[in-house]
């Protein structure tokens, strides 16, 4: 295990995974309200939207604080405000979409790099860019789908709760209910990163390496989103930036998130070889050939461009 976290953390460098994530956050900056936006509508077609919002940004305060929770609630209510007749109605759903799907697009070329695949070039670009932004929005319904679970188990927990306080010595309940809360919450992020996984990349991969990848890039997202509490949920970076803090918390958190998840990914392409089992390009994909020059393959171009000339 500790050769394969080896081969994971120097995967992770090689494929310049932390450059990617931050370019992830830059993307995010555009794209996330409008994600969030239609996650909750689409969630708001089963569940109360205000209970979906409400949910939502508590489990973001719960993280990166109150402040941005606040720049989160506001980017929800600016891009949610309806368009001045049909044609604007029309076009800014259209633009809500498109900008949804961005992030997602993104992520999948990531995923790509980092399983070292590609969209077959020779299949056209508009084919390939309309499948990208299929994908995208399949893994948006799937967050709404999820986070509907969230609001069902959150819902059932406190019902239960109210239930065991009344047959449980007193102090039980708040444990109980926390342990159960922190279950739930693992299941519900491990089928995101499962998802994702399975869906985005254009690669052929077992359900059984998904498994093993969603539970241990779940594991580390658990364990990473109370550090990234302890750190970015105190009034630090807030006083160090000033008005732009919130919105530097917000990409902070996507940053540390989206390292997270390649890193997840790495760790499911060292397991998947180590155990016999290659990531393979999908059937409109192609794999990656990396070509490695060294001292003595550029020293010899150099002599052949010196011939040249």
């Amino acid at each position: 295990m500790i050769d394969i976290l080896k081969k994971t953390v120097s995967e992770f460098s090689k494929d310049s995974c932390a450059a990617m994530a931050a370019a992830l956050a830059y993307y995010a900056v555009f794209s996330l309200p409008a994600l969030l936006v239609v996650v909750i509508s689409v969630a708001g077609l089963v569940y109360s939207p205000e209970q979906v919002q409400a949910q939502l940004e508590s489990q973001i305060g719960s993280t990166i604080g109150a402040n941005a929770q606040g720049q989160i609630s506001t980017m929800i209510s600016n891009a949610s405000q309806p368009g001045r007749g049909l044609w604007g109605t029309v076009v800014g759903t259209a633009i809500l979409l498109f900008g949804a799907t961005g992030f997602g697009a993104q992520l999948q070329q990531a995923l790509n790099l980092a399983w070292e695949v590609q969209p077959d070039p020779d299949r056209g670009g508009i084919r390939n860019f309309l499948m990208k932004r299929l994908l995208s929005f399949a893994m948006v319904l799937a967050i709404a789908f999820l986070l509907l679970i969230s609001l069902v188990i959150t819902t059932a927990l406190n019902a239960f709760g109210d239930w065991i306080n009344g047959v449980t010595p007193a102090g039980w309940n708040q444990t109980t209910f926390m342990v159960l809360n922190v279950v739930a919450s693992f299941v519900i992020v491990a089928l995101l990163f499962a998802a994702i996984f399975k869906v985005l990349p254009d690669a052929k991969i077992h359900w059984r390496q998904v498994a093993i990848g969603a539970t241990f890039t779940a594991a580390l997202f658990m364990v990473g989103k109370f550090a990234l509490g302890l750190y970015l949920g105190g009034d630090k970076m807030q006083s160090t930036y000033g008005a732009a803090g919130s919105l530097v918390l917000v990409l902070a958190w996507i940053y540390y998130s989206s390292m997270i998840l390649l890193l997840g990914a790495e760790f499911t392409q060292v397991w998947a070889r180590r155990h016999g089992e290659q990531i393979e390009p999908d059937d409109h994909a192609v794999r990656i050939v990396r070509t490695v020059r060294t001292e003595k393959d550029t020293e010899k171009g150099s002599e052949k461009d010196d011939e040249a000339a």
